[in-house]
């Protein structure tokens, strides 16, 4: 009875169904969390990865502020030293976020030359060790995200080798990527569309650990794939389409947790975001670094095309402002979310 408790109350955070925005280089910066934020409440979203040496010797207000509308949100961390992590982590833990994810799936040229990233998925004892340090360190939830492979290695014993470590170490939750990442041969581009996609994989590590927190990533593209992936796993994590098609959000909500969404149109969330830009505005930051962020928010809707060219060319004039994006947003029509995806 006491561990059965135990048990509920260290996956409280998790309590199924999860729904997760991936973390994305260059795209999910705090710009963008906050405009996800909008379009869904239950989402947990996440950082860029943030590399430890970066967090430990850099300028940690840039690097780790955000805004306290994004919470639920996790700073994934990029590293495979064991103490820097868990320093790291502590900081991050102490700036207020809610989950410390390890990155232990992204393929790209920075990350494998960093050591760390998915080649450490041939390194299942030393992430182990990373994650046991996070754990020491902080109080909140620790998650590691995976692929279920790399290279030459078979998925059926890599991913359950790492998978059994990591959560032998204390790891709170599993985000894996239901792809290898071929880091010999293929660009991390290319790694992201390659490599076959093997959900049944996911499912089969989901029915071997039926205690542990599973989520699954890699080539969802619509909330109702998502859905049928909570029949198997315990959440769905979104990357490229949410941001790529951020509308897709607002129907999160209703069609997972059957809740309102926050706004009823894109119109609603972008006028929501308003008054934060107006903050950022007068902080320094410049109205594109937030607009970048919108070029997808409407799709086969009148206007559509119109606007993203006015974000192309408007908002990024020095000077631009919210009335300029009012201006933009003026050339469509607005309709819900449902209609967009019809």
């Amino acid at each position: 009875m006491t561990q059965s408790i135990e048990k509920k109350e260290k996956y409280r955070y998790f309590k199924p169904p999860i729904f997760a925005v991936a973390p994305m280089m260059d795209w999910t910066d705090r710009h963008c969390r906050v405009f996800h934020r909008l379009l869904s409440r239950r989402a947990l979203l996440y950082t860029e990865m943030v590399t430890t040496g970066a967090i430990i010797h850099g300028d940690r207000q840039r690097l780790l502020g955000f805004d306290a509308s994004e919470h639920p949100v996790a700073l994934q961390l990029g590293g495979s030293n064991p103490r820097d992590l868990a320093e790291s982590a502590k900081i991050g833990e102490d700036f207020g976020y809610d989950e410390i994810n390890m990155n232990v799936g992204c393929p790209s040229d920075r990350v494998k030359g960093g050591n760390f990233g998915a080649c450490l998925m041939a390194e299942p004892k030393l992430v182990a060790e990373c994650v046991a340090a996070m754990k020491q360190a902080v109080k909140i939830p620790v998650t590691v995200k995976c692929r279920i492979g790399i290279d030459d290695q078979d998925p059926e014993i890599a991913l359950d080798v790492l998978s059994r470590a990591v959560i032998a170490a204390g790891a709170d939750v599993l985000i894996v990527h239901a792809r290898k990442a071929w880091l010999n041969g293929l660009s991390p581009k290319e790694n992201r569309d390659i490599p076959p996609l093997d959900y049944d994989r996911v499912y089969r590590l989901k029915a071997a650990l039926p205690d542990v927190p599973i989520s699954i990533n890699g080539g969802i593209v619509t909330i109702a794939a998502a859905k049928a992936h909570l029949d198997h796993v315990d959440g769905a994590m979104l990357g490229r389409a949410a941001y790529q098609e951020p509308w897709r959000l607002l129907s999160v909500d209703p069609e997972l947790f059957g809740e309102p969404a926050p706004y009823a149109t894109m119109h609603d969330a972008i006028e929501a975001l308003m008054p934060y830009i107006e903050r950022e505005l007068a902080g320094g930051t410049r109205l594109h670094s937030i607009t970048r962020h919108l070029v997808g928010a409407f799709h086969g809707v009148p206007g559509a095309r119109a606007f993203r060219r006015y974000l192309a060319e408007g908002c990024t004039r020095p000077g631009a402002g919210t009335e300029t994006l009012r201006e933009a947003l003026r050339t469509v029509e607005p309709r819900p979310a449902a209609a967009m995806a019809a």
